[in-house]
């Protein structure tokens, strides 16, 4: 889809009067790293087409841009969690995710929860503490925002836009076992020929394969989120003052902005508040530093091999680095 037609979408939800010069107010509840560089790419230019955005970010935040100057403002409250504590419990979730082995996928799958446990722990307990704070909510009120756009995969959003009595939007690549977007997003997965992620099954399945893959889709939906929600369904039902659940607040969501494509994924139905926006995050390619064009020129061939734990990742053991090295040893390619 392209930009012109995803601001189109926005601005219809933000209700720009063009005539009076008055553009909307968002407020945003991001999650960190590669997902607030996805969300970013869309209030970038939602600020270049005149509206306010305001950045909702805890003090531990690791968002780089919170510290410098900026178009968009952000709006800093505290928690009880310190930003270096903060960092050192998202490397710690990475490098197990990162190197966990997949003995079978029960196994691996059984980590993930734990992983996901662990986050979503971190997760709620700095939702109560904005929720909590008397001063950031008045000020949020007296704001007036227009709408709230969130990521699916870090609740707390939803509650805020129910709380705030506006629309919101969510920002969503997919989760383990596809439950977030069945569950809250209440798009289809027919497990007859819609493969769980990660089973390594294709969506042309035999029929023990479709067994399988229903067997998958049972574990995730009864024991993958059960002791998770429970927390969630009672903080919101609290705040609230009604009984309530996590899915359900979600599934107040005006639109699901997919950060994928339809042709990277397996044919499924879909629903009309669905939009796929995968790529918008990329950018023209730039040319390379002059050092790093003679080392590929040079490479010959067999070509380069190019590698990267990005910025999330800054410490590896020896043994765990001379596992990655022994691999690279096995093909021909330049390193660097």
């Amino acid at each position: 889809m392209s930009m012109k037609r995803l601001l189109l979408l926005l601005l219809l939800q933000l209700t720009c009067y063009f005539s009076s010069g008055s553009c909307g107010k968002v407020l945003v509840w991001p999650v960190e790293f590669s997902h607030w560089l996805n969300v970013k790419t869309i209030l970038d230019e939602l600020v270049m087409r005149g509206h306010e955005v305001t950045v909702l970010i805890s003090s531990a935040s690791t968002i780089p841009d919170s510290s410098k100057p900026s178009t968009m403002k952000f709006e800093m409250f505290p928690v009880s969690l310190t930003k270096s504590d903060y960092e050192n419990f998202i490397e710690h979730l990475l490098e197990k995710w990162m190197y966990m082995a997949k003995d079978s996928f029960w196994s691996y799958f059984s980590t993930v929860k734990i992983l996901f446990g662990e986050f979503f722990d971190t997760t709620i307990n700095i939702c109560k503490e904005a929720i909590s704070n008397k001063k950031l909510m008045t000020k949020l009120q007296e704001s007036r925002f227009d709408i709230l756009i969130a990521d699916a995969v870090g609740p707390c959003g939803e509650l805020l836009a129910e709380l705030l009595k506006i629309p919101f939007v969510y920002s969503h690549y997919t989760s383990p076992g596809h439950i977030i977007e069945k569950n809250s997003g209440r798009l289809p997965f027919p497990p007859s020929y819609v493969p769980v992620m990660l089973s390594e099954l294709s969506d042309r399945m035999t029929f023990m394969e479709r067994i399988k893959n229903m067997l998958y889709t049972i574990y995730f939906e009864l024991f993958f989120q059960t002791h998770n929600e429970k927390k969630w369904n009672q903080f919101y039902s609290e705040v609230l003052g009604r009984p309530t659940t996590l899915s359900e607040t979600m599934g107040k969501a005006e639109m699901w902005l997919m950060r994928t494509y339809w042709d990277l994924s397996f044919p499924r139905p879909r629903l009309p508040n669905v939009e796929f926006v995968g790529g918008l995050h990329c950018k023209p390619a730039k040319p390379l530093p002059k050092e790093m064009e003679e080392f590929v020129q040079s490479s010959g061939e067999n070509g380069i091999v190019v590698f990267s734990l990005g910025s999330m990742v800054s410490n590896m053991s020896e043994d765990r680095a001379n596992v990655i090295a022994s691999a690279f040893a096995q093909i021909p390619q330049k390193l660097q």
